[in-house]
């Protein structure tokens, strides 16, 4: 499998680069340079850590003086979280506004992904509970206007099997039970 390396950042004149072979992982050095924090204490971090210490591997990579070299690496999904347990007061001065805004960044992800999740939940419960109420209303009224229509129809279609013969007969009877816009409807006979 080929090793690809891919330029994803320039930090404080540093390039952040992903070593893609299979999977992508970010060099740890680099990124301890640019934010100006010694790599021997990160490197023991990473393998204390008791999530991140099986992810640590070592990759080739090109280093920044232009050269080939074997660097430590973590999978680019755990850059992130590695970055946001990095105290920001060890970071050198230049760095630091960016580390903090960083870390502000996270600490916002996580309350999005865990309180406003629920919240959402929450929201989008309410929502769907009341749009089912109104939903189930509609279906009665629709159901309660379709016998209307059925009832409607019937009516129609018996006023239309009427025959000249079956009206006058009805009509001397007054059995005629039509609408009450068809005279003789209610059984009362029109003076003509």
């Amino acid at each position: 499998m080929e090793t690809k390396i891919i330029n994803i950042a320039r930090v404080n004149d540093v390039t952040i680069q992903v070593v893609e072979n299979g999977q992508k992982l970010v060099p740890v050095r680099p990124i301890c340079d640019a934010l100006g924090i010694a790599f021997k204490p990160q490197f023991v971090r990473l393998k204390d850590d008791p999530i991140l210490s099986s992810t640590v591997t070592t990759r080739v990579t090109v280093g920044a003086d232009g050269k080939q070299r074997e660097m430590t690496c973590i999978p680019l999904r755990y850059v992130f979280g590695w970055l946001f347990m990095i105290d920001s007061r060890n970071v050198k001065e230049e760095a630091r506004e960016s580390v903090i805004k960083y870390q502000k960044m996270c600490y916002d992800a996580l309350y999005n992904y865990f309180a406003q999740m629920e919240e959402f939940l929450n929201w989008k419960q309410k929502v769907v509970e009341e749009r089912l109420i109104v939903y189930d209303n509609a279906r009665i009224e629709f159901r309660e206007a379709k016998d209307k229509v059925q009832d409607a129809r019937d009516l129609l279609n018996e006023a239309r099997k009427v025959s000249f013969e079956q009206y006058y007969a009805d009509k001397d009877q007054l059995k005629l039970d039509f609408d009450s816009t068809v005279p003789f409807a209610t059984g009362e006979v029109c003076d003509e």
